[in-house]
């Protein structure tokens, strides 16, 4: 009998998930990470197998990766693409314009509910650190961020972030568990800059906001490009 598949995705993200979610959460952080290389074929039989469930939901999460461009479907299975730095480079581009026009809307509106919440989620992010909880660190790096994005209530901007976010989970949450692991960055100091980029919404500082954005390693940032001025 084969051995159960141990998942590198943290299982405390899909409590709610359906089999066809984890199977796209699992499969997706192991193509970004090269775990399964590009050029790999994908077989629905052998990805039942290894997953231990029907085919049906191997087919979803076969469709869903194949939207991302993560694979290509063919007849004979699924062939996998992966995800390129040239990519990779778009999709930081994108939450740069995101975040220039979010920035723009926050400062013509009220943001200390926002600026509350921030502040409970970084405190979230310290007790991570504290306990060198490098996926919960990433979950609220990301909801941070996604806590700023969708304080505009801009049904579109939300849409493009929806589209993005699951690939951005997996790059965050491959370079948290890196930088926890190596213990590349002086955490301390990152979330002071994290208070900065707090302040710099509340004072609805652009300047403040860059010199923030400049200060937090950009392998450690969802908008992770500054503002210009």
């Amino acid at each position: 009998m084969a051995e159960p598949v141990e998942f590198l995705y943290p299982e405390k993200w899909l409590s709610t998930a359906s089999a066809g979610e984890r199977v796209t959460s699992e499969l997706r952080l192991r193509i970004i990470s090269g775990k399964i290389e590009n050029g790999t074929i994908l077989s629905e039989n052998k990805l039942a197998a290894d997953f231990s469930m029907s085919r049906s939901p191997i087919r979803e999460a076969l469709k869903v990766l194949a939207s991302e461009n993560m694979i290509r479907l063919e007849r004979m299975g699924a062939v996998v693409i992966g995800l390129s730095e040239k990519e990779i480079n778009e999709i930081h581009e994108v939450q740069l314009l995101i975040g220039n026009y979010v920035f723009e809307q926050l400062a013509k509106m009220d943001t200390n509910g926002l600026v509350h919440e921030l502040n409970k989620t970084l405190e979230l992010m310290k007790i991570s650190i504290k306990y060198q909880d490098s996926d919960d660190f990433s979950f609220h790096n990301v909801l941070f961020h996604e806590q700023i994005i969708c304080a505009i209530h801009h049904s579109y901007i939300e849409l493009i972030w929806n589209k993005l976010k699951p690939v951005i989970d997996c790059l965050t949450l491959l370079s948290s568990r890196e930088c926890f692991k190596e213990q590349y960055y002086d955490f301390e100091q990152i979330l002071k800059n994290y208070e900065l980029l707090i302040k710099a919404i509340w004072a609805k500082d652009k300047a403040l906001l860059k010199k923030s954005m400049l200060q937090i390693p950009s392998d450690l940032l969802i908008m992770n490009k500054p503002v210009e001025k």
